[in-house]
């Protein structure tokens, strides 16, 4: 993972633990639990980027690994479910869908404060502003933007019973159940007056559909920023970003990555924003309408109108984002870019309204 770090350790300085997480207690547990893992000096850098999950790259001797752990503070119940992810970088790991190398799932919260994981460092590129991808040029950002799809394709191929995710989540009712979880999350999050947030939930909840494709794997927040990726050659090394993974409709992965896509990654109102900055129509890349359609030709899915999976692609992005604008007030975010994510609500509000009423 090639972001910068926040807590950089320099050759000749003492090893300090990064917010969040405890180097002497993370030693220890290594020891007892994977002396393999525990050879060397531990140290660690928190990696910069991530807007909901912490992640720190830990150095073992020699050895570089990935650590996941739930954000600190005001943490929104089942959406950082460290388990949940350790369970399905597993299950996939024989299939064509790329994932980082599971090592060690930790549920106990007295270690480091928070249940967490290891996972094998993989090689690539977490694409996410505009100044990583303009030097792409054209071809290699259309090269890679489908990519992106033929692996959001190969992953909902995937039967869930062959990999042993057959329980991972209960497909029935699902796109009406995430409309009633994630306005359960708005009400433990609001901290301000939203407008018209009541109203695209009521909308939602009016007009949810059967889901037709239900009961495939479903990644909950896949967008090119949650891939490990090269340009030169142009591949996918890793699917990042399992803390929502499920069993649901396909096409509610399909409705969030166009709400990334063309509602913040090809609006002007939205430049510059820290979650889309580099993505869509406006960083060169094809639009969503091409995105879709490389998928439908990878895949069975069918996917049909998506203007109410764009709505619930707003909505749930707009609570996530109002979970983050809370506890950036509350001073329990690490990193830089925090501070603008409260401005994105509204606009996606006010899209999600507009697409929940197309017909």
């Amino acid at each position: 993972m090639s972001d910068p770090a926040v807590d950089a350790w320099r050759p000749g300085a003492v090893p300090t633990s990064p917010a969040g997480l405890s180097l002497d207690r993370l030693a220890g547990y290594l020891a007892e639990h994977r002396p393999e893992l525990a050879v060397g000096p531990l140290r660690a850098n928190l990696i910069a980027g991530g807007k909901s999950n912490l992640t720190y790259l830990l150095h073992l001797g020699d050895r570089e690994v990935v650590l996941r752990r739930p954000p600190l503070g005001h943490v929104l119940a089942t959406a950082h479910d460290m388990a949940r992810e350790f369970r399905v970088i597993s299950a996939l790991a024989p299939t064509e869908v790329p994932v980082p190398g599971a090592l060690l799932l930790c549920t106990d919260p007295e270690v480091i404060g928070a249940p967490f994981y290891l996972m094998e460092r993989m090689p690539g590129e977490v694409f996410r502003t505009r100044a990583q991808t303009d030097p792409l040029g054209d071809e290699r950002r259309r090269a890679l933007a489908l990519a992106m799809m033929d692996t959001l394709a190969a992953l909902h191929s995937v039967e869930p019973s062959t990999v042993g995710l057959s329980d991972f989540g209960r497909p029935e009712g699902y796109l009406a159940r995430q409309v009633r979880r994630w306005g359960g999350q708005l009400d433990r999050s609001r901290s301000r007056p939203l407008p018209g947030i009541d109203e695209l939930r009521d909308l939602l909840a009016a007009t949810a559909p059967e889901g037709a494709n239900a009961g495939r794997i479903v990644h909950g927040d896949y967008r090119l920023d949650n891939l490990l990726a090269s340009a030169d050659p142009v591949a996918v090394h890793a699917v990042l970003d399992w803390e929502m993974a499920t069993l649901g409709d396909p096409l509610a992965d399909l409705g969030l990555l166009l709400t990334y896509w063309d509602v913040l990654g090809g609006s002007d109102t939205a430049a510059g924003n820290p979650v889309a900055d580099g993505l869509g129509p406006r960083a060169g890349f094809p639009t969503g309408g091409e995105l879709i359609d490389r998928y439908a030709r990878r895949s069975d899915v069918d996917v049909g109108p998506l203007h109410w999976h764009v709505a619930l692609g707003c909505f749930k992005l707009a609570v996530i984002c109002e979970g983050i604008h809370y506890r950036h007030t509350l001073g329990q975010t690490l990193g830089e870019g925090f501070d603008r994510i409260g401005e994105m609500v509204a606009p996606l509000v006010a899209h999600g309204l507009t697409a929940a009423r197309e017909r």
